[in-house]
């Protein structure tokens, strides 16, 4: 007969929890794309901060498990996906329309990936955008009819071309010539003459004008067809370690938080970690910049997934559609908003709570932003405020008196809301003194028509504003 003692030992083993977890090494592969800088939040911030490390369980039966966070960086979102299908990649960070052809793509090899979250995008579409040539005579988009335009192929800038190509009533085989091209590559073929116009996503539509390469002529806006980034997961990895990925969620929301609170200190972070200047990753980040980030899947960003669809359709790459109620899935960015003690409901039924802006100087409310004007300067930790462009341009030029200057100058279109780099926009100086900006020169005149305004130039309207032109030059 066996030993009391031996036999208790044996009892007490064969009681012991056995959870192959306890053991365990998940890997977590995130494919992100560091230079398109709206993804911040979900990729290049948590991993330069080590935020996904705060959120990772450590306990059930993810006791005793070790984590394998693997970062893989990407220029576009289609190399994401081919590596998502293989299996060596469990999230991927990318656009709308790539991924809506990521969802096509898993369903026809037989497998599933879901949509989680919208991390920053724009309903009006902002964020694509279309330059040309600093020197070129072209002014819009209609004026492109004949003429040779690069994008990078199943990006969203493709899908905004398509549309907008659509609007025109334009036949995209016929009536304009689109090439494959890289926004790499498409800068110094923009400035040899080789294309005429390049349809770029986040941020070369900004990141162009700023470096003198190009001049932007239309904003994805104004095709009016809502845009965003967000990220994707393999299904089965989701429905195995569903509180990885609510903490990989945390982290993003805790990278947005910080976002807010202190955009210029982030935008230094992530210029420093892409070497995307700071002040064109302002413009996306800033309060009121070209995107929104409130985690949310609102109508529009759903509608635009069907849009994306569509368009996949349309281009012959996909056979059918993708089931959104099952692609997109908000369960567990809901359960992550829960930990973080925020309420995802009250989000979307209020939609985009659009922050209040004060005057840096005064601490005054700003009235109407499309009148207000930022500035930073290069010896700034912080943007400066005005609730008028006016005002701004007397601080700047004080500044300038004292040896200072800007990094940048910011405006909003007066039209559409988009901000815009105040040196690149069209000016409407009304008769009551009061200036608003705008993209277009043509949207600019059409104001100036209505209200007996002078379309000006940044310059002009600075030495207006300093009282050196006292005559109107017509629109």
């Amino acid at each position: 007969m066996m030993p009391i003692a031996r036999l208790l030992l044996l009892a007490m083993f064969l009681a012991a929890p056995t959870s192959q977890s306890t053991a365990e090494t998940i890997r977590v592969a995130i494919g992100v794309q560091d230079t398109t800088i709206n993804c911040a939040a979900g990729g290049l911030l948590i991993r330069e901060l080590g935020l996904l490390d705060r959120y990772l369980p450590h306990d059930g039966k993810y006791a005793g498990a070790t984590y394998d966070i693997q970062w893989k960086n990407f220029t576009s979102g289609a190399p994401i996906t081919n590596e998502m299908i293989a299996g060596k990649l469990d999230f991927g960070v990318m656009a709308d329309f790539p991924g809506a052809l990521n969802g096509v793509a898993f369903k026809k090899a037989g497998k599933r990936s879901k949509f989680i979250v919208a991390l920053s995008g724009s309903t009006k579409g902002s964020g694509n955008g279309v330059v040309v040539p600093i020197g070129s005579p072209v002014q819009s988009l209609a004026e492109l009819r004949g003429k040779t335009i690069s994008v990078p192929f199943a990006s969203t800038a493709h899908g905004m071309l398509l549309r907008a190509i659509a609007d025109l009533g334009w036949n995209p085989d016929r009536d304009v010539k689109i090439v494959a091209q890289a926004p790499e590559v498409a800068g110094s073929a923009l400035q040899s003459g080789q294309i005429d116009a390049h349809a770029g996503f986040v941020p070369f539509a900004e990141l162009f004008p700023y470096r003198g390469v190009a001049r932007k002529i239309f904003d994805g806006s104004q095709a009016g067809v809502p845009t965003f980034h967000g990220t994707l997961v393999d299904g089965v990895y989701a429905e195995a370690y569903p509180e990885v990925v609510v903490a990989y969620l945390r982290a993003v929301i805790e990278a947005t938080r910080l976002l807010d609170e202190e955009p210029e200190k982030y935008s230094e972070l992530i210029a420093r970690a892409t070497g995307i200047e700071a002040p064109v990753v302002y413009l996306f980040h800033g309060p009121l910049g070209l995107q929104r980030r409130d985690l949310v899947w609102s109508k529009e960003f759903r509608q635009d997934l069907a849009t994306s669809i569509d368009t996949l359709r349309l281009l012959k790459r996909a056979d059918e559609g993708l089931d959104l109620e099952t692609f997109i899935d908000d369960a567990l960015i809901r359960r992550a908003m829960k930990e973080a003690g925020l309420d995802y409901e009250s989000r979307f039924s209020a939609g985009f709570a659009a922050p209040a802006l004060t005057e840096t100087s005064t601490g005054n409310p700003i009235a109407g932003v499309l009148r207000a004007t930022e500035i930073w300067l290069t010896d700034e930790p912080r943007v400066w405020r005005f609730s008028s462009l006016e005002a701004a341009l007397a601080a700047l030029t004080e500044g300038e008196r004292q040896g200072r200057t800007a990094r940048a100058i910011y405006a909003w279109d007066r039209v559409s809301g988009v901000k815009l780099f105040a040196d690149r926009a069209w000016f409407v100086s009304e008769p009551d003194g009061r200036s608003s900006a705008f993209l277009s020169s043509a949207a600019a005149s059409e104001f100036a028509r209505g209200v007996n305004g002078a379309v000006r130039t940044f310059t002009e309207a600075k030495a207006r504003a300093l009282g050196r032109i006292s005559e109107p030059i017509d629109p």
